[in-house]
């Protein structure tokens, strides 16, 4: 099962180191987030990235490292 992240920070400052990923945010190259999945099956996040029509996954994060997540709450 799926979920729908809106906002992913990774670091345990989340004020002053984290690195923080948010659906519609700017990124590598021209490319737009389009999505962020929390996959239960192996405890992970996912970062899926858009331009033009074209989604690819770009970044994933397991739960070994700080991570605060934000939820999608108009889905």
């Amino acid at each position: 099962m799926n979920s729908v992240v809106r906002k992913i920070s990774i670091g345990s400052d989340y004020k002053n180191d984290a690195m923080h990923y948010a659906v519609g945010q700017k990124v590598y190259g021209g490319h737009t987030i389009s999505t962020i999945l929390y996959s239960e099956d192996d405890n992970s996040y996912s970062i899926y990235i858009k331009k033009e029509d074209e989604v690819m996954p770009w970044k994933k994060f397991n739960s070994n490292m700080a991570i605060s997540v934000e939820y999608d709450l108009e889905y």
